[in-house]
């Protein structure tokens, strides 16, 4: 059956093989909440790197048992980083997980052309998986954290690690909108040409495993009734699985207004990698750090 909630996400982890975590300067309050609830309710063996003594100090304070973890103390910000990206190269560890290390060099170091984790002919993205009360399922979002403005080309296999993630969730044929701010195509707005291009290669195949439709706005995708009001005939309009957003800006406004005004929740990973990456912002929640630490679990390879 589709996993159709972060529970039930959740509960297929918790039934499966421990994976390990490697988290990249783990002296991170928030970060190390998340770790301590995600070891204590079987979902992943964590590796904490970073400044031990401040490990200890966040632990004194949230009384939190550092014993659960594996602890290596590096202080440097570089070197507990890179410590980190070659424990998953290696294979110590499944899953990569940035803490107090800056998102500039925790994106430079995956990028490492010699010692990164982006595989030759990929692209780093980023997907955010939401779940609202508001609407029956989950919703798989992108991007919304790391390529400004995508092309066509970068679309194409956002759109692709998006439908190979919504597999992994077990939603066998997932339903892929491809927003812009109208259905009807304009050579004016780029979104809508490319929209309307994709659309049409997955219909000749070119695009498997899901039902695209494009261009969308976000209302129609995602609201029978709109599409009803709108007279809108689509495959995937009222029902959309998977959101592939024109640009970050309209996809990041997007995740951050579910989860601060409309209260739902998160797990996000970047994606394209060699191994899972956990990239969540300061600002998120211990829990959307745990649920996302849950999703990376999810979708490592065997």
């Amino acid at each position: 059956m589709p996993i159709k909630t972060l529970d039930e996400m959740l509960a297929t982890v918790k039934s499966s093989k421990n994976r390990r975590v490697a988290v990249a300067c783990g002296h991170d309050p928030h970060t190390i909440e998340a770790s301590f609830r995600a070891v204590k309710e079987n979902v992943v063996d964590i590796t904490l790197i970073g400044d031990k003594k401040s490990m200890e100090m966040i632990a004194g304070e949230k009384k939190i048992d550092l014993g659960v973890f594996d602890i290596i103390d590096e202080k440097g910000e570089w070197k507990a980083g890179k410590k980190a990206i070659l424990m998953v190269r290696d294979r110590e560890a499944d899953i990569l997980m940035k803490g107090m290390i800056s998102t500039s060099l925790y994106m430079r170091l995956i990028l490492d052309k010699e010692e990164g984790l982006l595989p030759e002919r990929r692209i780093l993205s980023h997907i955010a998986v939401l779940e609202v009360a508001t609407y029956p399922k989950l919703l798989f979002a992108a991007d919304v954290a790391v390529i400004p403005l995508p092309n066509l080309s970068q679309k194409i296999q956002i759109l692709n690690y998006c439908i190979e993630i919504a597999h992994m969730f077990e939603i066998e044929k997932p339903k892929a909108a491809i927003i812009a701010a109208t259905e009807k195509v304009s050579l004016k707005m780029e979104a809508t040409v490319d929209a309307a291009i994709i659309t049409q290669m997955a219909r000749r195949g070119q695009i498997k495993g899901a039902i695209v439709d494009g261009p969308l706005a976000l209302d129609v995708a995602i609201s029978k009734e709109c599409c009803e009001i709108k007279g809108l005939k689509s495959p995937v309009g009222g029902d959309a699985d998977i959101l592939l957003f024109p640009n970050i800006e309209a996809g990041n406004s997007f995740y951050k207004s579910l989860t601060q005004l409309g209260r739902g929740s998160l797990a996000a990973l970047v994606t394209g990698t060699s191994a899972p990456c956990i990239l969540t912002s300061r600002a998120d929640s211990e829990d959307s750090k745990f649920l996302s630490i849950a999703m990376a679990a999810k979708i490592v390879k065997e």
